[in-house]
């Protein structure tokens, strides 16, 4: 299990910032079932849905963001549970754009790859490993999403959701694994130690002109679209 604790370029846990938090959230004084849920739900909810300028940035630097999608909050994720104690690895996909219709829109989700880089945190805790994806997405942008589709009470695709259950989506961890994307999955890479060796293996498949395009344009316009959502009343 050693290697699952291990300190990465990527998951850069004795930053400063990092350990501050962890220290003032006091986690490591929780039991281990009571230290991932803190982790999880602090990464899931005060690190809110949102499209960083890419996916290999490290812990610290999602942390200073404030915000991440499946890729980078898989790293943050991954960088406190290390720091908590907790042996952590990554899981790496591709999933079916179709799911993110709605956070992007009109010409930019048509010129967007057909297949999305995606990944999961797994955590080992009672000798399971148990996978945390249901972390993608924090609860006020998913409870408008529900409140704004009521009839979609079973099979949603759309926002940065693909599940079979949008009335109940499991997302809540005890001991169990968390989806919240699962469902878009087309193709699966495996499991890695770390996400520094997923991301040398495996990127985004954009040209150069479209990186760029997503990094000074498109995310912004999809972290606006992605706000409106989470801030909408009634």
């Amino acid at each position: 299990m050693k290697r699952y604790l291990d300190e990465t370029p990527l998951l850069d846990f004795s930053n400063e910032a990092l350990q501050q938090l962890i220290q003032q959230r006091q986690w490591l004084a929780l039991d281990s079932i009571s230290r991932v849920r803190a982790v999880y739900n602090f990464v899931r909810d005060e690190i809110p849905f949102g499209y960083n300028r890419a996916d290999d940035l490290r812990a610290s630097e999602v942390l200073r963001d404030g915000y991440g999608q499946c890729n980078t909050k898989t790293v943050l994720l991954m960088a406190l549970l290390r720091a908590a104690g907790l042996p952590s690895r990554i899981h790496g996909f591709t999933i079916d754009k179709a799911l993110q219709r709605g956070a992007i829109r009109g010409l930019w989700y048509r010129l967007s790859p057909r297949n999305i880089l995606h990944s999961w945190a797994e955590v080992h805790v009672n000798d399971q490993w148990y996978i945390l994806e249901g972390v993608i997405l924090d609860l006020p942008y998913l409870q408008q999403l529900q409140k704004a589709h009521p009839e979609r009470k079973g099979a949603f695709c759309g926002y940065g959701v693909f599940t079979d259950c949008m009335d109940s989506p499991p997302v809540e961890w005890n001991l169990n694994h968390t989806f919240i994307q699962d469902k878009g999955i087309n193709q699966d890479f495996g499991v890695f130690d770390a996400p520094d060796d997923f991301f040398r293996q495996h990127q985004q498949q954009l040209s150069g002109l479209q990186a760029l395009t997503f990094r000074l344009l498109v995310r912004y316009l999809m972290n606006r679209n992605v706000a409106r959502i989470r801030n909408a009343s009634g």
